[in-house]
């Protein structure tokens, strides 16, 4: 017997109305009683105690924090303190998500007619689609599911096909949550595999929201499938962001901050620094410092003590980065330091600082590995003057700054470093940074919780961890009529539901 037309994507995930539960030395084997899954209905828990799951959940990953560290940097290749400080960030958000189960607040909103009021209520989406990328193979996971569970969702995972083992490893732990608490273990739903898997969440019908990470490309093929059947997206896409130091910058502060942005996961989160504009009054005392502390970088294992850059994630990753040298070499990219994968068995290559000018083409794209692109720019209003012999283009004002910053087509992160307020709230205003994430003074890697993170642009627009997206709204209006005979007021219940 087969399954009904509309679960008819489970065969296509190799699964059948029965399945055998155990996989031992290479094969699929089962006996002992059959477990039925269901589907569960999560939003009939209240939400405080939906709250209190997910805080069982926080607390589990507190027991098993330096074993889950160290399984993110041996599977993805990042060092082990940001291995750790991944599983770290899904704990704050277990905690975060706690506190939010009892502020799911609606709203009373005044009426324009007599004896009318309207409230505003949110009503839990139903399941929520998270595909995750490699480069954080888990705490994506959190910025979703945390607050997708509390808000009364299911949750269907799909994790990197190149990190199942932490995929595995995550699933586990809150399966035996799930259990402890006799609720269906359908609420939390993985899987390891292939682009089939993302494609079948996108066509789902029954998945209103999918949250996606990944490349440009992809995100907005999954974008368009969604949006062919009237489901709702969050894409966290590619970044492409830079940093503007200024005359009067902290310097010191600044080589740190641009040190560990550039150079941070090897170069590979989507909030790596991957440009950086320097007044021209400091260029060469701030590139002298941060050349020198880019030959100080310790490259080796990640989980060894001490090293500072991991490998890169796969044997492509590293081929990519040679490509891209190449490219950047003839648009007139002149290397700095590093410029040179290394030669041996892992996917080790030097982190890289190239100097450019802005207007060249492979500036505009996200070459995801430790490259950092340097140009200068000055305050004076006169003519933009290029040096294209040795790839320096001057930019003449703070405005042609911001405009190189704006320049590409992803919006994630940006960061400027000054001491002047003026500078900050242009920066900060509708005439600055056009990404979603604006900063003053620290890098542009890195995000608190508690804000909603995501970008403008090609980055995709979506909005995760601080937000209410895993909720739908409904109005609900009711007109209260008085009647006399019992001297009370007897509500008659006008409806409309709109969506968020």
């Amino acid at each position: 017997m087969g399954f009904a037309k509309e679960y008819q994507f489970l065969s296509e995930l190799g699964l059948g109305p029965r399945n055998p539960g155990c996989y031992v030395n290479g094969v699929w084997r089962g006996g002992g009683p059959v477990v039925a899954s269901h589907n569960p209905a999560n939003n009939q828990i209240p939400a405080p105690k939906r709250g209190d799951i997910v805080r069982q959940i926080g607390d589990a990953l507190r027991a098993k924090l330096q074993q889950l560290g160290r399984l993110v940097s041996l599977e993805m290749g990042k060092i082990l303190p940001e291995g750790i400080g991944e599983i770290q960030e899904i704990i704050d958000m277990c905690d975060y998500a706690v506190g939010l189960s009892r502020q799911l607040n609606g709203s009373i909103i005044p009426s324009e007619r007599p004896n009318h009021m309207m409230m505003e209520v949110w009503n839990p989406l139903g399941i929520v689609g998270v595909i995750t990328a490699f480069n954080f193979p888990c705490a994506v996971l959190g910025w979703n599911a945390c607050i997708a569970l509390v808000c009364g969702n299911c949750v269907v995972w799909k994790g990197a096909p190149t990190t199942p083992l932490i995929t595995i490893a995550m699933t586990e732990l809150v399966a035996e949550v799930l259990e402890k608490n006799n609720l269906p273990g359908a609420i939390f739903t993985s899987f390891c595999g292939g682009s089939e898997i993302g494609e079948a969440i996108a066509h789902d019908k029954r998945i209103p929201l999918v949250s996606f990470t990944g490349s440009t490309k992809v995100g907005l093929k999954v974008q368009q499938t969604v949006n062919e059947r009237f489901g709702k997206c969050l894409l966290e896409l590619s970044g492409n962001n830079a940093i503007i130091i200024m005359d009067d910058a902290d310097i010191q502060l600044a080589v740190r901050s641009v040190l560990f942005a550039a150079v941070g996961t090897a170069g590979q989160r989507c909030t790596t620094c991957r440009r950086l504009l320097l007044h021209e009054s400091i260029y060469q005392t701030f590139l002298d410092q941060l050349v020198g502390v880019y030959k100080q970088v310790k490259i080796g294992d990640p989980l060894e003590k001490g090293t500072l850059m991991g490998p890169l994630h796969t044997a492509a990753s590293k081929k990519n980065f040679e490509k891209g040298l190449e490219v950047i070499k003839s648009q007139g990219g002149k290397i700095l330091v590093g410029g040179a994968a290394i030669e041996s068995e892992g996917h080790f290559v030097q982190p890289t600082i190239v100097e450019i000018c802005p207007g060249a083409p492979i500036i505009k794209e996200e070459l995801f590995g430790p490259v950092l692109y340097v140009m200068k720019f000055q305050l004076l209003d006169v003519y933009r003057d290029f040096d294209l012999s040795q790839g320096l283009c001057f930019v003449q004002s703070l405005k042609e700054a911001i405009e190189i910053n704006n320049s590409v087509p992803q919006g994630l992160s940006s960061s400027i470093f000054t001491r002047k307020p003026e500078v900050i709230f242009k920066w900060l205003g509708p005439h600055g940074s056009d990404c979603g994430i604006v900063n003053v003074n620290i890098p542009t890697n890195g995000a608190e919780i508690g804000g909603a993170f995501g970008g403008e642009k090609a980055t995709g627009g979506g909005r995760e961890a601080g937000n209410r997206h895993h909720f739908d709204s409904s109005r609900t209006e009711i007109n209260y009529l008085r009647d006399h005979w019992f001297g009370e007021w007897w509500p008659s219940r006008e409806v409309t539901y709109e969506g968020q």
